[in-house]
């Protein structure tokens, strides 16, 4: 199923919190059917302990991450 849809959320700081509110959107607008792969930098607050919880909980979660020092 592809609707070409583009979810996005500006916020004012980047900290774990905010990278998990930007997940639990994402969460609650991608079908549940669907595995959801998201690609990254290697920014800390998307490798954070805190994140992991809810990851292991979302197991359609897939996240990809840029090799360190890339463009």
């Amino acid at each position: 199923m592809r609707t070409d849809a583009v979810l996005g959320k500006a916020f004012r700081r980047h900290r774990a919190r905010e990278f998990r509110q930007f997940l639990d959107l994402i969460e609650q607008n991608v079908p549940d059917p669907l595995d959801v792969h998201l690609i990254f930098d290697n920014s800390s607050p998307h490798k954070t302990p805190a994140i992991q919880p809810w990851l292991v909980k979302h197991p359609r979660f897939h996240l990809h991450f840029t090799p360190t020092s890339s463009s």
